[in-house]
């Protein structure tokens, strides 16, 4: 048996008590619930010409769920390897090199700035960034996470600092543009749902499923990795190449999703804990409730914005205050402790 079905077969054989009907139950409630909301999102108050409206909100549906999904899953990985509740990738400045990178393309590209915005232009960013977030998160989070030990306060640190750093080189590259390369950007500035090209959403939905198939094969050796390093190593994990994989998973999700519609900074702390409230933190239930709740929020959130709100403010802001809130409880929380 190798080393990453021995942990899996171990839990496999583990009785199921009441709790684990309780979220297994729970779990299959969130989903339906999430396909409940996304179906009420595309059918809810059809116009008679609904054929173009159909496909307009189908496309529109697909992305808010792909972008839940990406977002929630990897909030919950990337908590794992770092034994804390409270960490995400954006908080650790992953998001802001989004921002940086749409910046440097139409600092670079200079008067041709418009051509990002066109369909092609569109799709080549979306692949540059997907690329470069991926190797830069990768290897950042190898020297974070991977090799010698780092206390919570140094990687909370580092995070801030780098995240800091990208949004200083970001907003220097922003003040030597001209108004009209400017305008370009302030689409990347804040999560966007209804501008998804339809060929990016299709290779981005081909990213995220594969990623997720290999993550979920890997649920039960997470749960032997959330238990430490030297538990998970004497079970017999292969501690570092799980997590180097792990992390991995976490820089496409984070990537794609991001490239794909902009950062949303706090909403996988949100759905993350709501998920542990629910169902516990054993992956197999975590990670599907997870998703489901994500689905849940952002799709009836943006239909609450459409349909009741008439777009009186970003979707975006309104999830990132509340995680953002939600963030500061957690810190003050462990502070009194």
């Amino acid at each position: 048996m190798s080393v990453e079905t021995a942990p899996a077969a171990a839990y496999a054989a583990a009785p199921r008590d009441d709790s684990e009907r309780r979220a297994r139950l729970l779990t299959g409630l969130s989903v339906l619930a999430a396909l409940v909301v996304c179906a009420v999102f595309v059918l809810w108050d059809l116009p008679s010409a609904w054929e173009y409206v159909l496909e307009l909100r189908a496309r529109k549906v697909a992305a808010l769920a792909l972008v839940a999904v990406a977002v929630a899953v990897s909030t919950v990985l990337f908590q794992t390897v770092t034994a804390n509740t409270i960490l995400t990738p954006g908080i650790m400045g992953f998001d802001a090199l989004h921002l940086l990178i749409a910046t440097l393309v139409v600092f670079t590209v200079g008067s041709g700035a418009n051509a990002v915005t066109s369909a092609d232009g569109a799709r080549a960013l979306w692949a540059l960034e997907t690329t470069l977030m991926v190797v830069v998160v990768a290897l950042l989070s190898q020297w974070l996470f991977v090799g010698a030990r780092r206390d919570l306060h140094v990687l909370v640190l580092v995070g801030i600092v780098v995240g800091t750093l990208f949004r200083s080189v970001t907003s220097l590259l922003q003040r030597m543009l001209d108004p009209t390369q400017f305008a370009v950007l302030q689409d990347s500035f804040f999560a966007s749902f209804n501008t998804v090209d339809e060929t990016l959403l299709g290779l981005s939905a081909i990213a995220v499923g594969l990623t997720l198939a290999a993550v979920f094969r890997l649920r039960a050796t997470l749960d032997v990795l959330a238990l430490g390093r030297e538990v998970a190593t004497s079970l017999g994990v292969d501690h570092r190449r799980t997590v180097m994989g792990v992390l991995v998973a976490v820089a496409v999700l984070v990537s794609v999703s991001t490239a794909l519609v902009g950062p949303i900074t706090f909403f996988g702390l949100l759905v993350a804990h709501l998920a542990y409230r629910v169902v516990g933190h054993r992956h197999r239930h975590s990670l599907p409730t997870a998703a489901a709740l994500a689905v849940v929020t952002l799709v009836l959130g943006q239909l609450l914005l459409e349909r009741v709100f008439s777009y009186a403010t970003g979707l975006s802001i309104i999830i990132d205050f509340a995680g953002g809130v939600l963030f500061l409880a957690l810190v003050l929380r462990r502070s009194r402790r």
